[in-house]
């Protein structure tokens, strides 16, 4: 991918890209054809993206339609295109019995207690069982919860974060995770399947768990008279047409983030790491695993390692094209772009000032 890209910033490249960013950032909080229609407008932005960097390859075609179907570093073919298709028939056939099954537990254990739970274990298991699956789980559960609408996009947001922290953990987690141990297995790092859970462990495990116990506080708070199964509306025809979305939404990230790589490659490189970690809330709105393989190289401390991935992994959780299971659970929930930004945006904030701060301390105190 970067071998196409001139090592210097090209004015009309540079200044078209910019455009496109803004367009991506603004159209769907601004316009609501644009908001309605998320995946057809990020395909269009981001073959326009890859049309001006002039990065249009037969290998990047064939990325962008295989990745739906197909992750990285699987001997099978499953990617989130069958994961969400084969859950979504699932929960169709049999969606009286699994909400039953929800309902009946959050009888037993209490609300407060059931959101603290879900949020903790899908966080943590996210890098076992990957973010796809995590998310599809996290969706129906949400629709199951007997919530008002408001509370149950805090519950899908609030979750999401946690599902994205806790999937970076191992390289079957998410492709972000993935592309970091393959780029750091050699000199000097060697990492490997627990490289990124002994790096970042001790700083997502206790996020995760604050996010349950914050998530148990907002959401959980809430007093429910009667518990009773909801109706399942979904037709055989929609469920086949989500998947498909989430596909083109999968392909339209992976052209608009090769589209744009040249600015990262141009200006990333020249950024300090404490200007890096507020930049790299750009993943809000792109494929964080493209940035991950532009700024992630051998040559970097363990400190700016850490200080590009946790950034990348909280501003993911920000907007809705941050990451997989935002992608997902918006889709399944019908969440719009401004919902999720409400909840999002403040709550990403403030953890990204936290953890600089802590990050922050270390360096100070630690020395390193």
């Amino acid at each position: 991918m970067h071998a196409n890209i001139p090592p210097e910033p090209v004015l009309h490249i540079a200044v078209g890209l910019v455009a496109i960013f803004l367009l991506v950032l603004i159209l769907p909080f601004k316009v609501r054809k644009v908001e309605e229609n998320l995946e057809p407008f990020f395909l269009i932005m981001g073959a326009l993206a890859v049309t001006i960097s002039g990065l249009w390859s037969v290998e990047l075609i064939e990325e962008a339609l295989r990745e739906p179907v197909w992750l990285p570093n699987t001997p099978v073919p499953i990617g989130i295109f069958q994961v969400v298709l084969i859950f979504g028939l699932i929960i169709y056939r049999y969606n009286r019995q699994i909400y039953s099954g929800i309902l009946g537990l959050v009888e037993k254990i209490g609300l407060k207690a059931f959101v603290f739970v879900m949020i903790v274990v899908l966080g943590l298991i996210s890098s076992l069982i990957s973010v796809i699956v995590t998310a599809v789980l996290l969706s129906e559960i949400s629709l199951a919860l007997p919530l008002e609408r408001r509370k149950k996009i805090e519950f899908v947001v609030i979750a999401c974060f946690a599902v994205g922290l806790g999937a970076a953990l191992t390289p079957v987690g998410e492709p972000l995770s993935t592309i970091a141990v393959s780029k750091l297995k050699g000199e000097p790092y060697h990492a490997d399947f627990f490289f990124l859970l002994k790096l970042l462990g001790i700083y997502i495990v206790p996020g995760i768990i604050v996010l349950g116990v914050y998530g148990a506080k907002r959401v959980g708070s809430v007093k429910i008279d009667k518990i009773e199964i909801p109706e399942y509306t979904e037709t055989l025809r929609a469920v086949i047409v989500r998947a498909l979305r989430v596909y083109m939404f999968v392909s339209a990230l992976i052209l608009l983030g090769t589209g744009l790589s040249p600015l990262a490659i141009w200006f990333f490189k020249k950024i300090p790491p404490e200007g890096l970690y507020w930049l790299n809330t750009i993943s809000a709105i792109l494929d964080n695993a493209t940035l991950v393989a532009v700024e992630i190289e051998p040559e970097l401390t363990l400190t700016q390692i850490k200080s590009a991935l946790i950034s990348l992994l909280i501003s993911g959780g920000m907007l809705v094209p941050g990451n997989i299971p935002n992608i997902v659970a918006a889709g399944r929930i019908g969440i719009r772009m401004k919902e999720w930004a409400k909840i999002g945006v403040p709550l990403g904030l403030v953890m990204l000032l936290i953890y600089f701060a802590i990050l922050s301390a270390e360096v100070h105190i630690l020395g390193y």
